[in-house]
């Protein structure tokens, strides 16, 4: 019986290493490149397509990606009620299409080449702003 709870705690130690978990850890801090024209800004989904960015609503593009901080693809359904901060870009049609959540390191990382403001306004934006 000692003989299987060490062999047993042995395979529980060789097979993160096999498979690259040291690996993960590492990369976990990696810093991904991102489009010039990504912009920054909190990611909660609500009901997906529907999310807020930044507190207001917004909609995901029927084709749009979403990618863990491992770059790994991401189904929005998951995320739902979860505050993440996110890099993102969005479709000619004001839709979010790119979406990137990001780990820790990148969250500090300023985003000095993005573009800061968008000329298209949507439906959404416009929301919000007292009509004139």
């Amino acid at each position: 019986m000692n003989r299987c709870s060490h062999a047993a705690a042995t395979l529980a130690f060789l097979i993160p290493v096999f498979f690259g978990a040291s690996h993960d850890a590492r990369a976990q801090d990696a810093v991904r490149p991102f489009p010039k024209n990504a912009l920054r800004g909190t990611l909660e989904v609500t009901s997906p397509p529907e999310v807020l960015l930044d507190g207001r609503p917004a909609r995901l593009s029927p084709g749009a990606r979403i990618r863990a901080v491992n770059n790994l693809l991401v189904m929005s359904g998951s995320l739902v009620g979860q505050a993440l901060v996110v890099n993102y870009v969005r479709d000619p049609q004001g839709m979010l299409h790119d979406v990137w959540l990001l780990n820790p390191t990148e969250a500090r990382q300023r985003m000095a080449d993005a573009v800061p403001a968008s000329n298209y306004q949507s439906s959404y934006d416009t929301a919000d702003q007292p009509a004139k």
